[in-house]
């Protein structure tokens, strides 16, 4: 059974960067999903997607308006791994980041439930 665990995260300054990682075991992401998606979740509010990473055309990798430019998604299939590249970070990016495999290339749909995520935190 395929496994993601994200990890990554940490206290960063304004403007500094962060990789996330998100890894898959049991079984190859590249059989399992279409894409994977990042989202992040402050308490109190809806998580929200800020990219999917497509795993076969990283033409189709989307972002969201908040995040284009400064994140970037990406992944190594030797290590069965999907990246977040975060540069720029702002305050407003501090939140707990979650990767979710979907068999849809808006990755709205994840396949399973929810990980422990990654808390990334922005301070000035």
């Amino acid at each position: 059974q395929l496994r993601l665990v994200e990890s990554g995260g940490g206290g960063v300054q304004i403007g500094g960067s962060l990789k996330l990682s998100c890894a898959a075991s049991g079984s190859s992401l590249t059989t399992h999903a279409v894409a994977v998606g990042w989202f992040r979740q402050v308490p109190g509010k809806e998580r929200e997607r800020v990219a999917c990473v497509h795993l076969f055309d990283s033409s189709r990798t989307t972002y969201a308006d908040s995040v284009k430019d400064r994140f970037r998604g990406s992944r190594d299939d030797g290590k069965n791994t999907v990246y977040l590249q975060m540069n720029n970070l702002k305050p407003e990016d501090t939140a707990t980041y979650y990767c979710a495999r979907s068999w849809h290339d808006d990755c709205l749909n994840p396949a399973d439930g929810w990980g422990r995520g990654t808390q990334v935190t922005v301070s000035s």
